[in-house]
């Protein structure tokens, strides 16, 4: 049986997307890991113990385990100063891969996700001579171009520092879409030999295309009533400001509500939730939008389907999954050009893709779909059929391909 140690630090798969540094990572690692699991791999996922009720120890369904590991404070900890405590981690990591060895259950491969897991998983291939596959989701010096309000200096030049290092070391470094790996080539010099393209996936058992007025009935609108919707976490990065501005100038023209799911996130998240209020109310939109708790992801899927646009006017996205999912539920996207979404929505087919942060762009594109009943159904349809190519499994039988064409050869080594 192959046996991987997936290391996920900052943010475990059992915890809410949309909440805290709870996003896209999330449901990756917690998706891939049961396909993998199903493919029959033996998934070990290694977090950061935050809370004295967390078990040492969860049993997520065969073949997948989350072990809480205790590295500083249990609790909440600055995600900025979290680098700090990988050493302990490591540590913490190391004994439970010892105690697995002893019994007959060696690991086969690495897979860090995010730079500080990579820090980890650096460490760890070393220790156990075993290949590292590496998924950043999100890079530094991407988000340094497209919202540098999110970067600190320092953290910034460390961060950096680290991506690079992790990515010298390892033998597979995952990527979502052709920008991504072009990102990591032309950014951070990465031979793009040992990038691998492994797009997300959808769980279609919940994300597919279905009866819109039913599921508006079920979130409590009219049936008629023309549905703007933002998925994500509050932080500027995600554009949610520029979001209610565009709608406002939709509501200009036609009836209209927005929803508006996530929680803050982040050193700005309250900052941005705030301006976001504070435009509300300035703009008379308090009784047009909607602010709603992050969902349990699979609940996700009945907006998308009561939705007539999801907007996603991110500043930038490796990959985009409340564009897939959306797409997936016969909703179509118009979101901001960049990232991995410009390899999702096909622009004027699926959605629109805005190449500017000017609202009335956005604005105009959600207002062509919404008075446009014709052109809004082929968008559902084309949306629905591309989006069925995206399956987890797919992403799984990638990665699992790649790791068995490793054992034939060295691994790649530090300089």
């Amino acid at each position: 049986m192959t046996r991987v140690a997936v290391i996920s630090m900052h943010t475990s798969p059992l915890a809410q997307p949309g909440v805290g540094d709870g996003g896209g990572m999330n449901v990756y690692v917690k998706e891939l890991t049961s396909a993998l699991a199903r493919l029959g791999v033996d998934c070990h996922i290694f977090v950061r113990k935050i809370s004295e009720n967390e078990p040492d120890k969860v049993y997520v369904e065969p073949g997948v385990v989350v072990y809480n590991i205790k590295a500083g404070p249990v609790g909440e900890f600055p995600k900025e100063r979290l680098w700090e405590l990988v050493p302990e981690f490591v540590d913490g990591v190391e004994k439970l891969l010892i105690e697995l060895e002893a019994v007959g259950q060696k690991i086969d491969f690495i897979h860090a996700n995010y730079w500080l897991s990579g820090l980890a998983g650096h460490v760890l291939k070393h220790a156990f001579d075993v290949p590292l596959f590496s998924t950043f989701h999100t890079l530094d010096r991407v988000k340094a171009q497209e919202s540098i309000e999110e970067i600190n200096a320092h953290e910034s030049i460390r961060r950096q520092k680290a991506e690079a290092s992790v990515i010298e070391c390892s033998d597979v470094v995952l990527a979502s879409s052709e920008v991504e790996r072009e990102q990591l080539v032309d950014l951070y010099s990465t031979d793009r030999s040992k990038v691998l393209i492994a797009p997300l996936g959808i769980d279609r058992a919940y994300f597919t295309s279905g009866v819109k007025f039913q599921a508006k009935k079920a979130i409590g609108y009219d049936v008629n009533s023309n549905i703007v919707t933002f998925v994500g976490r509050i932080q500027p990065l995600k554009g949610l400001s520029i979001g209610i501005q565009a709608f406002h100038e939709v509501v200009q023209q036609i009836d209209a509500n927005m929803i508006v799911i996530g929680g803050k996130s982040g050193v700005h998240g309250e900052e941005e939730f705030e301006l976001s209020m504070q435009l509300i109310k300035d703009l008379d939109l308090t009784k047009r939008v909607q602010f709603i708790e992050p969902q349990p992801h699979h609940v996700l899927s009945t907006f998308y389907r009561a939705s007539d646009v999801t907007l996603v006017p991110s500043h930038s996205e490796s990959f985009g999954l409340v564009a897939l999912e959306s797409l997936a539920c016969g909703t179509p996207v118009v979101a901001s050009n960049v990232g991995g979404l410009t390899t999702l929505v096909e622009d004027g087919l699926t959605g629109f893709l805005i190449d500017s942060r000017e609202t009335k762009n956005y604005a105009n594109a959600i207002l062509r779909i919404l008075t446009n009943p014709e052109l809004a159904e082929a968008m559902a349809h084309r949306a629905a059929e591309m989006a069925s190519k995206y399956t987890w499994k797919e992403t799984a039988v990638a990665i699992l391909r790649v790791q068995e064409e490793l054992m034939s050869k060295s691994l790649v080594m530090c300089s």
